[in-house]
C-alpha cells in the first residue's frame, strides 16, 4: 500500500486518537464520581469541560475533515497525479491534522484556526496536482 493510502488510514485513526484523550484517565473511576460511563458515552463525552470537551470537539472536527481528504486522495490517485506532490501533500495533511489536535485540546484557538486552513488546503489542494 502507498503513502497516500496509508495517510487516509491515519486520518480515520485521529477521531479515535481524540476519543482517547477525550476520556483517558477516567477507566476505572466510578460513573457516580464522574468516572466514563461506557453505558452512556456520548451523553458523558457531552458533559465534560475543558480540555475533554476540548478534545471530543477535535473528534467530531477530525470527523469531519475525512470526506474531502479521502475524496481529495483518490481523486488524485485516480488521475494519477504527480507522487511527489500528492506524498507531501499528505503527508502535510497528516502533520497539520496532528497539530490541529494538539492545538484544539492546549486551547490555543488563534494557531489552531490558521492550521486548520492549512490542512483544508491541502486536502483540496490534492484535486488539483497535475499529472506526473
Amino acid at each position: 500500500m502507498n503513502w497516500p493510502l496509508w495517510s487516509v488510514l491515519l486520518a480515520c485513526v485521529l477521531p479515535i486518537v481524540c476519543a482517547g484523550i477525550a476520556k483517558s484517565g477516567t477507566f476505572g473511576t466510578p460513573r457516580s464520581r464522574g468516572g466514563y460511563d461506557n453505558h452512556d458515552p456520548r451523553a458523558w463525552l457531552s458533559a465534560q469541560a475543558g480540555w475533554r470537551a476540548r478534545a471530543n470537539a477535535a473528534q467530531a472536527n477530525s470527523f469531519e475533515a475525512l470526506p474531502l481528504y479521502i475524496a481529495g486522495v483518490f481523486a488524485a490517485l485516480y488521475r494519477q497525479a504527480d507522487p511527489v506532490w500528492v506524498n507531501s501533500l499528505c503527508a502535510a495533511f497528516i502533520a497539520l491534522r496532528v497539530a490541529y489536535i494538539a492545538l484544539y485540546v492546549g486551547d490555543r484557538a488563534g494557531a489552531r484556526s490558521v492550521v486548520w486552513v492549512l490542512g483544508f488546503a491541502c486536502a483540496a489542494a490534492l484535486f488539483f496536482v497535475p499529472r506526473a
